[in-house]
């Protein structure tokens, strides 16, 4: 659906009372933002003369980024798609035991089942920032400050998904469940933060001339 529509669309629909799109819709959108400005980087290197002997990392990072810019404009969608079954679950019935029985059963599936799209938003918003990492000592230095917000876009996607599988797992009771999910999210945003940090450092340097 947003993917082929206007981004004003889904800005709209955004700031709408509609319950969804929401902040993973949002988080996607800044990661896949991330990884057009990484894309746009490579393109502006690739080329020059003056970065010929780094043009084939340069060519891999940037396939590597137009990859993650299609999933993670495919998880905007994605993340609207997982919050209808999360929303049809707390609309089921429950007059008698064996309804309320049922709805919790529905719901406690459905979040889990939610919680796992911004988990994998949160992975590919790592990735971009890994290229990143790759990109920046051999990209041109004339679109550094691209550089700097393409990472800013990627962290922010990142911390924005894990905020949204952690309010899933809020209401989610299975502990053992939580308990595997959070130990595939803390090591992605304490990498993404170290990398963040690392980079925005580089890029500051590199604008001041250092």
């Amino acid at each position: 659906m947003y993917p082929e529509n206007p981004l004003s669309k889904f800005v709209n629909d955004l700031a709408s009372r509609a319950p969804a799109p929401g902040g993973g819709g949002a988080a996607a959108l800044a990661g896949a933002l991330g990884a057009a400005l990484t894309s746009m980087v490579c393109n502006l290197t690739i080329g020059n003369k003056k970065y010929a002997p780094y043009e084939e990392e340069v060519k891999a990072i940037l396939t590597a980024a137009q990859d993650k810019l299609t999933q993670l404009q495919a998880g905007i969608d994605e993340d609207v798609q997982a919050f209808n079954p999360v929303s049809a679950a707390y609309g089921m019935p429950k007059g008698t035991e064996e309804e309320k029985k049922a709805r919790s059963a529905a719901i406690q599936e459905a979040l889990k089942k939610a919680a796992g799209v911004p988990l994998e938003v949160a992975k590919l918003a790592l990735d971009v920032l890994e290229l990143n990492l790759r990109l920046f000592p051999i990209s041109n230095v004339n679109v550094v400050s691209d550089i700097g917000v393409g990472v800013l876009m990627a962290e922010a996607a990142l911390e924005g998904a894990a905020l949204n599988v952690e309010v899933n797992l809020s209401s989610i009771k299975d502990e053992a469940f939580n308990e595997k999910m959070r130990q595939q999210l803390d090591p992605l945003r304490a990498r993404g933060r170290a990398i963040q940090e690392q980079l925005l450092e580089m890029v500051e340097k590199r604008i001041k001339g250092q």
